[in-house]
């Protein structure tokens, strides 16, 4: 169908590409305030930018016969901040512009560069790259951009945030004055209003941002989940929702790589995508999920922006975004060109909050739900086996023959019972969380399902051993011979640890971990286990436990004391009449006036100092040659035998004598001391030069 104001070649692309209607920010640059204009277009993530400035520059490169005039030199310039979205672009462009005879090139970072300098060199009027390949080919001379008529600059903020502003200020520099300059970009920071006023004149502003939502098609549902079970919880939301394909999203290329090979031990189809990959791998990644070979993509904020896969229905930030843009972005890989998506947030419970001034500073109202258990995606792959099965089937002949044959050998209970179990063998199985991973530990809960009755025991380890529950509810498991369920609370303290196990199956753990004592190897096996009283003093299982670090209430500070006995309190006070009193100290009146006191002391008038004249003038002293001489000075009796004192003479306390100097004899005058005395010694000769 046709569009006002779009030229009759790109109006029957976009109707072979399955456009009914154009979206707010497409039908925007079409108006007539924005024709023939410099524009600075704000947008939300997947509203179809990349189409709306391939509308917008229409007008000047399309002539009156539906064709691109064939130039020397490109026409129009687009620039990407990364490699996938650059990529991206091109493959749009390709099917917008494809009809009207344009000639695309591609200037990537990891690509071939002699192939983008041949395909320059004849004659691309489209010209789609990143700002550091393209300032090298314009460096070396194998991009001209003197009869440039459109500069698109494509996720300006990003381009700023990732340090770009010098390669775009060189190629923008080399652009002459008289092209049009449109600047795409989600956010307007100031870096892209101070950009604009640089390189562009009298520019529209255009705006389709909400102010009351983050992005309409999206669904936002926030997951509270202990710091250990993240792994778990991302396996579980994969299987319940069993998107079409899914993005997973990482802070750190070490968390991309260590996720993405734990799916894959799962036997989940997933791919990586982060800066350790190159060129070649992120294209065939990609590719694979256009393909379908794969469904999940885990990845770091590298492909937080332009990456568009059009069955991309599932996004979950596995680990929280730095800011809200970042959000924004991330989430905006889904929901695209007006279709639904849903947007998953893994929140440790000690970052609840941050998340939560996060989503009221961009206007996103997300639903807190609880993460998935077992139980519930078995009940979910049940309603998706019904309905697949009972979804009309076609099957030729051989099919038929087949299913006869099998109909005759076995029962249809008997077959119905295969397809059942070879469809969840092809599933990854769900995994088990945490007791305490469905809502954070509440103070005023009373006690669990279960656990009405319970009995308590003990363990000889506490904080100072490095206990934790992480590491010791396995152990528990492993020498009871029961299950997480059945563990009850676990109260630390310094050199303890007690735990409640439900009356009934008390004994049998009991005899279990008598069985066991001692078969554990290392730290463990040095563990005791023992039936408890009850309770650790200062807990009581109706209430919530009292924090093992409180105040003793004794008023002294000291932590980690507990109240086994009466308050005594911080200082003995002594009677009043054991004071001296008051009356007793000496009148502050009877004290001497300041004037009957000795002074300090009589200065001593200026005056009576010794004058300075009265020193010896500094040229009284003698000089250097008046002084001895080092020869002169009178030396001590030597000889060569030992001295007839001190520590190395023969008599007591006596050692070694002292070895005889070789060149005792005095120095020959104005000369160095002579060597032939030394014995081995070989007199100095001067060697002549040359």
């Amino acid at each position: 169908m046709p569009f006002d104001s779009v030229p009759a070649v790109l109006s029957d692309a976009l109707d072979a590409h399955g456009y009914d209607t154009l979206t707010p920010v497409q039908q925007a640059v079409l108006t007539e305030d924005a024709q023939g204009r410099d524009l600075i277009v704000s947008a939300q993530t997947g509203s179809g930018k990349t189409v709306a400035f391939g509308l917008a520059m229409a007008s000047d490169l399309i002539g009156e016969d539906n064709r691109i005039a064939p130039s020397h030199t490109p026409q129009t310039l687009i620039v990407a901040p990364t490699r996938e979205l650059a990529l991206q672009v091109s493959r749009e462009f390709i099917w917008l512009y494809g009809p009207a005879g344009a000639r695309i090139a591609t200037c990537v970072g990891g690509m071939d560069a002699s192939k983008e300098r041949r395909a320059l060199s004849q004659g691309a009027q489209i010209v789609v790259g990143t700002p550091g390949r393209l300032r090298d080919h314009l460096e070396r001379g194998a991009l001209d951009l003197s009869g440039l008529k459109v500069a698109v600059l494509d996720e300006a903020d990003e381009m700023l945030d990732m340090g770009f502003r010098e390669d775009l200020e060189e190629i923008l520099d080399a652009t002459p004055d008289g092209r049009r300059t449109m600047l795409f970009s989600a956010t307007m920071p100031q870096p892209i209003v101070a950009l604009a006023k640089r390189y562009q004149r009298d520019a529209h502003r255009i705006s389709t941002v909400g102010a009351d939502r983050g992005h309409g098609d999206i669904e936002y549902l926030a997951v509270t989940v202990a710091p250990a079970d993240i792994e778990n919880a991302v396996v579980n939301l994969l299987r319940l929702h069993e998107a079409e394909t899914a993005m997973l999203f990482c802070a750190t290329r070490d968390n991309v790589r260590h996720l993405h090979a734990s799916l894959i031990e799962r036997g989940f189809s997933a791919v990586a995508l982060s800066g350790e990959h190159s060129q070649n791998e992120r294209n065939a990644a990609l590719q694979a999920l256009r393909d379908r070979r794969a469904r999940v993509c885990v990845a770091t904020d590298v492909a937080a922006r332009g990456i568009d896969l059009p069955s991309l229905s599932l996004v979950i930030h596995v680990e929280l975004p730095r800011d809200m843009d970042t959000l924004k972005h991330r989430s905006g890989r889904t929901g695209r060109a007006g279709k639904k998506g849903t947007a998953l947030m893994i929140v440790p419970y000690p970052r609840r909050r941050r998340l939560e001034s996060m989503l009221r500073g961009a206007n996103i109202n997300a639903q807190w739900i609880n993460p998935p258990s077992a139980e519930d995606i078995r009940r979910a792959d049940h309603d998706r086996l019904l309905d697949k099965l009972r979804a009309p089937v076609e099957a030729d002949e051989a099919d038929r023959m087949l299913a006869e044959t099998l109909l005759g050998e076995r029962t249809a209970e008997d077959i119905a019972i295969m397809l059942v179990q070879a469809h969840r063998a092809q599933m990854p199985l769900p995994e088990e969380l945490l007791d305490a991973a469905a809502s954070p530990p509440q103070r005023d809960m009373g006690p669990r399902p279960g656990f009405e009755d319970t009995v308590w025991f003990a363990m000889n380890i506490g904080r100072r051993q490095n206990a934790d529950p992480r590491w010791l509810l396995p152990l528990l498991c492993r020498r009871g011979h029961i299950t997480r369920s059945e563990i009850g609370a676990i109260r630390l303290s310094d050199d303890a640890t007690h735990f409640e196990i439900p009356r009934a199956v008390a004994d049998r753990f009991a005899d279990a971990v008598q069985r066991t004592a001692g078969g554990e190897d290392g730290e463990e096996g040095s563990v005791s286990i023992t039936r408890a009283d009850g309770p650790p003093q200062g807990h009581s299982r109706s209430g919530p436990p009292r924090r093992a670090d409180s105040r003793d209430g004794s008023g002294s500070g000291k932590k980690g004391k507990t109240n086994s006995g009466p308050l005594k309190p911080r200082y003995e006070a002594k009677a009043f009449g054991e004071k001296k009193p008051f009356g007793d100290k000496k009148p502050f009146g009877d004290r001497k006036p300041a004037g009957d006191r000795k002074p300090y002391g009589e200065p001593r008038a200026f005056g009576d100092k010794k004058p300075f004249g009265d020193k010896k003038p500094y040229g009284d002293k003698k000089t250097n040659a008046d002084r001895a001489s080092f020869a002169d000075k009178p030396r001590g009796p030597r000889a060569d035998g030992p001295r007839s004192d001190g520590p190395r003479a023969g008599g007591p306390g006596g050692g070694k004598p002292y070895a005889p100097r070789g060149d005792s004899r005095p120095r020959p005058e104005g000369g160095k001391p002579s060597f032939a005395g030394r014995s081995g010694a070989k007199p100095f000769t001067k060697r002549p030069k040359g």
